[in-house]
């Protein structure tokens, strides 16, 4: 078999895959609905245009990180470092730069390529040390997420920028361009568009279908003359340079950073993954459903957090850790239950073939 033609799809059998999650993505989507529903009825004000804008706030880095961690997934890995890797690069780059509510536009110009190019460096690292160094993902990525954190740190601290945190300002075109332009969430478009991307790069280039084909099988696809390596560096240098998009909208909906801004963003982002039907183990990704499962966090989130509000004793943020650790728990045993009653439909296959 040529490396060329390995998964290579027609256009209907690429509407097909795409449209194969279709089901868990309608449930999902009735779940958001039934969700939302559920939390304007115990609070009428969940529905306000205040309450909308800042779910979309919420919602756009977030779903910008599991698009990235969705190529990573995809080959059967997994990436730790997001979260901080995301904070990280906005507080270097508004260290190095000393960006403040005075800052010109020049020196806001300059915090972007310091940015991307941070992210997409740590996501480089991550794909050597998995690809070439044969470092488990989950050991990788966890000490260059404890890198990136201490790494930042200490050149902000340098930079004597990080008394309390580091500042954007305010009011800019940051704002305009990646939050709130006039009132209007441009964040949404950024994702749809960052989306459609996805959607072509992961179903439709050579880079995709070699991703897909090797968290379904690394040795199949090694066998078949495919550069693994390459392609699983290309998947982390993904996942580290969306990180760093992510890093731009963040920055401009919460222009005061510290390091520990970013802690927790990671399981959120691969739970949104996880949640939409990307396979845990790779070979297979859900690009919508990973936008999907990212909308659902975030109207839980929300929605607690206005339901448990006004005295109670309960935390809204724990109990919201509580529900996704069960809805994550529940859509990766869904994943189990599918490939198990796949292997049995296959095996049942190849022992008529042997009868015969």
């Amino acid at each position: 078999m040529k490396p060329e033609t390995l998964n290579r799809k027609s256009p209907l059998e690429t509407i097909r895959g795409v449209l194969s999650g279709g089901k868990q993505n309608l449930v999902i989507i009735l779940a958001a609905i039934a969700l939302f529903a559920i939390f304007w009825l115990i609070n009428p004000s969940f529905a306000s245009e205040g309450t909308l804008l800042v779910m979309s706030k919420a919602f756009v880095p977030y779903a910008i990180l599991a698009l990235g961690v969705t190529f990573v997934i995809a080959t059967g890995g997994i990436d730790l470092s997001i979260g901080t890797v995301c904070i990280g690069s906005a507080v270097l780059a508004g260290a190095i730069c000393k960006t403040g509510v005075s800052a010109e536009d020049g020196i806001l110009w300059a915090t972007i390529p310091i940015i991307l190019a941070t992210g997409l460096a740590f996501g480089l690292i991550n794909g050597v040390l998995v690809a070439k160094c044969k470092i488990a993902p989950f050991i990788a990525t966890l000490g260059t997420m404890l890198v990136s954190r201490g790494l930042t740190a200490v050149i902000a601290e340098a930079t004597r920028q990080t008394s309390s945190a580091v500042k954007y300002p305010t009011t800019s075109w940051m704002q305009k361009i990646f939050t709130n332009y006039n009132g209007f969430p441009i964040g949404i478009v950024w994702v749809l568009v960052l989306t459609i991307i996805c959607m072509v790069v992961m179903y439709k280039t050579k880079v995709g279908r070699y991703i897909l084909a090797i968290g379904s099988n690394e040795e199949a696809t090694r066998l078949s003359g495919i550069n693994v390596d390459k392609y699983k560096i290309i998947a982390y240098a993904i996942g580290g340079f969306f990180a760093a998009l992510a890093a731009l909208f963040y920055t401009a909906s919460n222009p005061s950073l510290t390091i520990a801004s970013g802690n927790g963003m990671e399981l959120d982002a691969i739970a949104g993954v996880y949640i939409g039907g990307t396979s845990t183990t790779g070979g297979s990704a859900s690009v919508v459903g990973t936008i999907l499962g990212s909308m659902i966090l975030v109207i839980i989130r929300q929605g607690l957090n206005l339901a448990l509000s006004g005295g109670s004793l309960v935390s809204a943020t724990n109990i919201t850790y509580a529900v996704t650790g069960v809805i994550v728990v529940g859509a990766v045993l869904v994943d189990v239950i599918k490939k198990n009653a796949a292997k049995k439909v296959v095996i049942p296959e190849k022992e008529k073939k042997q009868k015969k």
